[in-house]
């Protein structure tokens, strides 16, 4: 039995068992990543689609996923590799990627337009370790590392990450306590200190999807933007006006069929109320 400190959870994980992530197991008393290397999705993509709007953009990045979440979003877009029964019951059938072997994926499509590698598609942060020693060997390769995030860990596991991450986007989900623990099964505040402290270690951009009767409320926009826009750099300086901040529309799946897509009007309401603070507002799904 051991205890895993990624993120809130402390999952007490027996010996062979799996935490509550489904990718993090003990194996002689320690705490590995039972996914580590175990690649789902391999794509070269648009670093827009991350969403990033403001890091290289017009720049294509290879993306690599893995299996496993520690929240339970019922509207998951990548369900079938995150936390579905279908993940799981494939996730040994995962391809083997080394860290060298990935890097040396993204090194050769450079020709391609390629400028690096973005951890993404189901939650990394639960596979840190092979984050970590891509991340390494594709900075001396001479690259960049993105990871989008749904920033719950802790900032134990963001201090073994950041000498090697380049850009981050983060989805800042809602902001009620009630919205993070009823609805995703997640912790806001490890969310909100996640942020604060990844914003002043490299290029981050937040994400928010609005979800009709959930998270979609113009006091809550302000609140959050107010916060987003007090965080600081390194330095202490009041930087958070910077941070971009994308707003996107739900569209009904998975568990969530029970309402309709976000309206239109209320997206671009939102953002509207977002520039109050913020410089960089960009809609999505629109």
């Amino acid at each position: 039995m051991a205890v895993c400190k990624v993120c809130f959870r402390h999952c007490d994980i027996p010996e062979g068992g799996l935490g509550f992530c489904g990718a993090r197991t003990c194996t002689g008393g320690a705490v590995k990543a039972a996914n580590y290397g175990r690649v789902t999705s391999l794509a070269l993509d648009p670093i827009e689609k991350k969403p990033l709007a403001r890091f290289r953009p017009g720049s294509l990045i290879v993306s690599a996923g893995s299996y496993g979440c520690n929240l339970r979003c019922p509207f998951c877009q990548n369900h079938q590799i995150s936390w579905s029964d279908e993940a799981y019951r494939f996730a040994d059938k995962a391809e083997y990627i080394s860290p060298e072997e990935l890097t040396a994926i993204a090194d050769s499509a450079r020709s391609r337009g390629n400028i690096g590698v973005a951890f993404t598609y189901n939650e990394p942060l639960i596979g840190y370790e092979y984050i970590r020693d891509t991340a390494k060997l594709v900075h001396e390769a001479g690259m960049v590392n993105v990871i989008v995030t749904n920033g719950t860990a802790g900032l134990s596991v963001l201090e073994e990450l950041a000498p090697y991450i380049d850009a981050m986007n983060i989805d800042l989900k809602g902001f009620t306590d009630r919205y993070y623990s009823e609805v995703l099964g997640g912790d806001r505040r490890m969310v909100m200190d996640f942020i604060a402290e990844a914003a002043k270690r490299c290029h981050v951009e937040l994400t928010t999807l609005i979800i009709p009767g959930e998270n979609d409320s113009e006091d809550e926009m302000r609140e959050m933007t107010s916060w987003i826009a007090s965080l600081t750099d390194l330095q202490g300086n009041t930087a958070g006006a910077d941070i971009p901040l994308h707003i996107s529309r739900f569209f009904p799946r998975f568990h969530m069929t029970d309402r309709d897509a976000t309206d239109v009007g209320l997206v671009y309401r939102l953002a509207d109320i977002a520039r109050e603070k913020l410089r960089y507002v960009y809609t999505g799904n629109c």
